[in-house]
């Protein structure tokens, strides 16, 4: 399996990915909507090949935190495996290798909206933990936030998220 940058030729295949995965395109509308936005950023939208075939996708993209200052902080989502795919360990190294990505490139956190069991092995915690506010209402659990090394204190408040989020 090879993880890298996704790139032009790859959009195709990254929305089947994303069709397939969810079983309706919104997630793949989203994807191609946050390329058009300035929270777009290239070399965090990640995909794993297969044989030279894309099997897997996510993207870490800026969202905004709104507390005494407005901070860009990133936002998991999608994340996203073709089903014959699942349950290999795919979607485990994408994000591994988005957060190493984030962490080199000196970002502060990441947030996602998931399921716990899954993203606490890769040290997420509930939002609340860190006086961050979800825009949902969801439990607790599934808001989640994982600080990177240049997380400061000041990194409090409540998640907005760009419109692109708004047809998911």
């Amino acid at each position: 399996m090879n993880i890298r940058s996704e790139t032009l030729l790859d959009y195709p295949a990254i929305a089947e990915v994303n069709t397939l995965a969810f079983g309706q395109e919104n997630e793949a509308k989203l994807v191609e909507e946050i390329r058009h936005y300035d929270r777009y950023i290239p070399e965090l939208s990640l995909i794993a090949e297969v044989e030279g075939i894309v099997v897997g996708h996510i993207l870490f993209s800026y969202i905004d935190l709104v507390g005494e200052e407005t901070l860009q902080v990133l936002g998991l989502a999608p994340l996203a495996v073709s089903p014959q795919f699942q349950r290999l360990l795919i979607g485990s190294k994408l994000v591994e290798a988005g957060l190493e990505r984030a962490n080199a490139r000196g970002e502060a956190m990441v947030i996602v909206l998931g399921h716990p069991h899954f993203y606490t092995r890769f040290g997420f915690k509930p939002s609340v933990d860190y006086q961050i506010e979800s825009p949902f209402l969801v439990p607790e659990d599934v808001f989640m936030v994982k600080p990177l090394q240049n997380y400061q204190e000041r990194y409090k408040g409540k998640v907005i998220y760009p419109p692109a989020f708004a047809g998911v």
